[in-house]
């Protein structure tokens, strides 16, 4: 039951970090999924098995991580509330045009990393925007006027 704890303690603590560190360095991948492929292997060895070296250790911390990843993605699906603060909400940069200076702030993005995505969207000014969105997963979307 030990390693079950220290597992699910370790679950919780990293997605808070991944969350912390915001949208646009996770990109492609939800907080649970990069959770779960990252930390495995080094879950397995040390703080959470500690010196247990057994194939039963590593089975219960594996397990707990893959029980805690599908109950993550379950109760972001049944309830909203839950999938804001797991996986985030979108979050508008640009509007009309304009830059939103608190919510690049906020995101850590520069007006440079902005043009950068809409030039790959083939969008010349930020005057042909009517809205820049950070989206939960940290891909920014772009609606012309």
């Amino acid at each position: 039951m030990d390693i079950v704890l220290r597992a699910a303690f370790a679950y919780v603590f990293i997605v808070f970090v991944l969350r912390v560190m915001g949208r646009r360095e996770l990109s492609d991948l939800a907080p649970q999924d990069l959770v779960l492929l990252i930390v495995l292997g080094d879950l397995i060895q040390s703080g959470v098995t500690q010196s247990d070296m057994s194939l039963t250790g590593v089975t219960i911390a594996v397990s707990t991580f893959v029980l805690m990843t599908v109950f993550a993605s379950y109760l972001g699906f049944k309830s909203k509330r839950a999938r804001r603060i797991l996986q985030g909400e979108p979050l508008i940069v640009v509007q009309d045009g304009k830059p939103i200076d608190r919510n690049l702030k906020e995101e850590r993005l520069t007006l440079d990393d902005v043009m950068e995505e809409a030039r790959s969207n083939e969008i010349e000014n930020l005057d042909e925007v009517k809205f820049a969105v950070v989206e939960a997963g940290g891909k920014m979307s772009f609606l012309k006027k």
